[in-house]
């Protein structure tokens, strides 16, 4: 292990990663940007598909592309070993959330796919979610393959769609239609903290809190605009109701769970009022909640009647309102994972190659944000999350904190050689 970590040592660089990082995150853009709302359409990401793809033909992987629509290719790449051994699953994703307006992006000029290097700071959409993280897992490749690395068992890279949609064309697609499978995995999206220049770090993210997408209706009664006291303005009811909800995260019925943050509900869209109708009240108004921070022991149907029940608590104060919550049309109950233990693979291997790379050991936690991670998990594969992208990234101005990003790409290498057991390299770099 020691003369591994020599070896990377000299051949993962900083400027590589930054140079890598750059063209990942122009490339395909802005047609890779992938809205969570179901009612959006999907992205495309043929051409960043295309593009990692032939880094993997590069390195000699076996690489083949699953589609479930047009336009849309996920890319899995093999590296065989000659001997018997386990099957590591190594993913990203290659769509990026919005970048929205253009103009908020200050750092990087109004243009957010401009990979901008301020200080230890790297700006641009997609730098910590999660093209700087996937530059990682390919310098990690490409150092394990000069260095002669010979595998036991396989590698598989895993980079999917539609992750920002909780991959049902992507890992799910990929998982329960094509039958891709395997013993272990990592995802390397952001787990990374920064709490000054000089102290930072980087988790293992060993479990998921999962989420979901709801839609709470209010129902009210349609009055003039000039006599709104006739009526039941359901704006005003819902605004009610939802500061009812904001506190929840003390109510949801639950089981004892530790480390990260409590089941919470965020309002993400209120719609109400209909076109031409300003001279009326509005009968009706709809809100889409995110309930997110959910642990093991809770589902939609629990979720669903703790909300029934704050809002006939609600209803018990005030007799006019009249509401519903449903899960929110087209969207996907995302479950909670379990942890993967601390002895266990691959937390086990990552957590002592960051020791030996840092001197310290990592963070281990429950990620509250969505990672395909959960749907290797939901299978039945351990799987964890690691990566130097900030998790609790902006959403404008979005960064990565670059002195994490030569270590990740290193502690990456040696769990992949340490997992799959691998001979020592050579001396010096194969041709």
């Amino acid at each position: 292990m020691k003369e591994l970590q020599e070896f990377l040592d000299r051949t993962i660089t900083y400027d590589a990663w930054l140079k890598l990082t750059s063209e990942l995150v122009i490339c395909g853009q802005p047609t890779a940007e992938n809205p969570l709302d179901p009612d959006q359409p999907s992205g495309s990401e043929e051409v960043i598909a295309k593009r990692v793809a032939h880094e993997l033909e590069r390195l000699g992987l076996e690489v083949e592309f699953f589609s479930k629509s047009p336009g849309r290719p996920n890319v899995v790449g093999t590296w065989r070993g000659s001997r018997p051994g386990p099957t590591l699953l190594l993913n990203d994703h290659l769509d990026t959330y919005p970048a929205g307006d253009p103009s908020a992006w200050t750092e990087t000029g109004g243009n957010p796919y401009n990979p901008t290097e301020t200080g230890t700071r790297l700006y641009s959409r997609g730098t910590s979610d999660t093209r700087g993280n996937l530059a990682c897992a390919l310098l990690a490749l490409r150092a394990l393959k000069e260095a002669g690395f010979e595998p036991a068992g396989s590698l598989k890279c895993v980079f999917t769609v539609d992750e920002e949609k909780h991959g049902p064309e992507g890992s799910i697609h990929l998982l329960d239609t094509v039958g891709l499978t395997g013993d272990y995995e990592i995802t390397t999206e952001p787990t990374a903290w920064t709490e000054s220049p000089d102290d930072w770090g980087m988790g293992i993210a060993v479990a998921h809190a999962g989420n979901c997408l709801l839609e709470l209706t209010v129902e009210g009664t349609k009055s003039h605009l000039w006599r709104p006291d006739t009526g039941v303005n359901a704006i005003h009811r819902m605004s009610r109701l939802l500061g009812h909800l904001e506190t929840m995260q003390f109510r949801f019925e639950r089981p004892a769970y530790p480390g990260g943050t409590p089941p919470m509900i965020c309002t993400t869209r209120i719609r109400a009022g209909e076109p031409r109708e300003m001279q009326f009240t509005p009968a009706h108004c709809t809100a889409v909640l995110a309930v997110v921070g959910i642990v093991p022991g809770m589902s939609l149907e629990s979720i669903l009647a703790d909300i029934r029940n704050e809002i006939a608590i609600a209803s018990a104060e005030d007799p006019d309102l009249k509401a519903s919550i449903r899960q929110l049309p087209g969207s996907l109950f995302v479950a909670p994972t379990e942890e993967v233990p601390r002895d266990q693979e691959p937390v086990a291997s990552l957590f002592r190659a960051y020791e030996q790379v840092l001197g310290r050991p990592p963070r281990l936690y429950r990620k509250n944000a969505y990672c395909d991670t959960i749907r290797f998990s939901e299978r039945g594969i351990p799987a964890v999350t690691f990566g130097p992208g900030e998790d609790g990234w902006p959403p404008v101005n979005e960064y990565i904190h670059t002195p994490k990003a030569v270590p990740a790409a290193r502690i990456v290498a040696m769990a992949i050689s340490e997992i799959l057991g691998g001979k020592e390299p050579s001396s010096e770099p194969t041709a």
